[in-house]
């Protein structure tokens, strides 16, 4: 099930009388299992934070990922761990779901989780010079006109060679590994944006293979100035 993400922000807003009027900028960074995604994010807000302008926002450059875990976890009253199966791209099975719906008062539903999700991030991205890495950030903030929409990509060996280093697995599992995840990222994405809805194709696609972080840095700066970003 998707849920209509453009009517669920709509009426968010209506509803929230601290919405902010400008949003962004905010730069989101999706990306292939073994490509750098968290690296490339932290040496981007290191960056962008030395860069000064008279018009900027006050607030630092900052890299989001786990922070969405919480904050949504705080938004719904419930332990990080009784949302975590949803970050992990994991269903639950038929028995934990109809157990856990015995208590109303803890239990959160996929879909309520998923869009409060949505609700997190584009509370960061409002605010404002943020870095979000995954959690579908393109599908959730590509209508912010001051945004900038990064894919992270690489062959699938050299993608497996590193997982399978990282994670003590054999070449075979490693392969398997990442077309399993990526498959699930796409679905999780697919889940905000509409499954064949091409409304949110990446702004940049970089090779990781080809590319150091710096100069994909250095690349994502460039595109940021070019669209007055920064």
């Amino acid at each position: 099930m998707k849920v209509d993400l453009s009517k669920y922000l709509e009426d968010w807003y209506k509803d929230d009388p601290a919405k902010n009027i400008y949003p962004g900028p905010v730069v989101t960074i999706s990306r292939e299992l073994g490509c750098p995604a968290k690296k490339l994010a932290c040496l981007l807000a290191e960056e962008l934070n030395k860069i000064k302008k008279s018009s900027a926002k006050e607030d630092q450059w900052r890299w989001i990922s786990k922070e969405i875990l919480s904050e949504s976890a705080k938004h719904m009253n419930v332990d990080c761990d009784q949302i975590e199966h949803v970050f992990k791209y994991k269903n639950r099975n038929v028995l934990e779901d109809l157990l856990l719906a015995q208590s109303k008062e803890y239990y959160k539903s996929d879909l309520k989780i998923r869009t409060t999700i949505a609700k997190v991030i584009r509370g960061f991205a409002n605010k404002g010079n943020a870095i979000i890495v995954g959690r579908g950030g393109v599908a959730i903030t590509r209508d912010i006109p001051k945004s900038l929409h990064i894919m992270l990509e690489a062959p699938l060996e050299w993608r497996a060679v590193r997982t399978a280093t990282k994670h003590n697995m054999s070449l075979e599992q490693a392969r398997n590994y990442a077309q399993n995840i990526d498959k699930k990222r796409a679905q999780f994405r697919d889940f905000f944006q509409g499954k064949g809805n091409d409304y949110t194709r990446f702004d940049i696609k970089c090779n990781c293979m080809t590319l150091e972080i710096h100069e994909i840095a250095k690349i994502i700066i460039g595109a940021m100035r070019a669209r007055e970003l920064i």
